[in-house]
């Protein structure tokens, strides 16, 4: 088995085995059907699946919607709609693994965490106007439905 995080015990050593872990020991007073994963079928594992593709959709769409608002106050909800949808494949890939890096440990999150801030700094060691540019540049690029971004 996989170790996550600093140790090599095998207790949970992750946020989500900790929680996972702490819900499903909590009292229910169904205690009849503790190993019954609740949903439509009665088969376990198609459950899990139908409560994986609920829970990625409902995050995807809240993940799309606050982008949006947050780029359609600057630049408008036609321009910010088309961003966000027109992501290139490229784009969304990187953003998912680096996501997986850094939500699988606490170094990878340091790691992460350490870029975006090396990224700060040097948008803010350009001049105001050189980054603005440069931002505004990427997201019409990106904007378009013919973009390789």
């Amino acid at each position: 088995m996989a170790k996550l995080g600093l140790t090599d015990e095998d207790k949970p050593n992750h946020l989500t085995d900790v929680v996972g872990e702490t819900i499903a020991q909590a009292p229910d007073g169904l205690r009849d059907k503790r190993h019954k994963v609740p949903g439509p079928s009665t088969n376990a594992a198609t459950n899990l699946i139908i409560h994986d593709i609920a829970l990625r959709s409902a995050g995807r769409l809240s993940r799309m919607a606050m982008e949006k608002a947050i780029l359609g106050r600057q630049y408008g909800s036609k321009f910010a709609k088309d961003a966000v949808e027109n992501r290139s494949l490229v784009h969304t890939l990187a953003a998912y693994g680096v996501t997986k890096v850094a939500t699988k440990s606490v170094p990878g999150a340091l790691i992460v965490g350490t870029g975006l801030a090396l990224k700060v700094l040097f948008d803010r060691s350009q001049s105001k106007r050189k980054s603005r540019a440069a931002g505004d540049r990427t997201l019409r690029r990106q904007a378009r439905s013919d973009s390789a971004i």
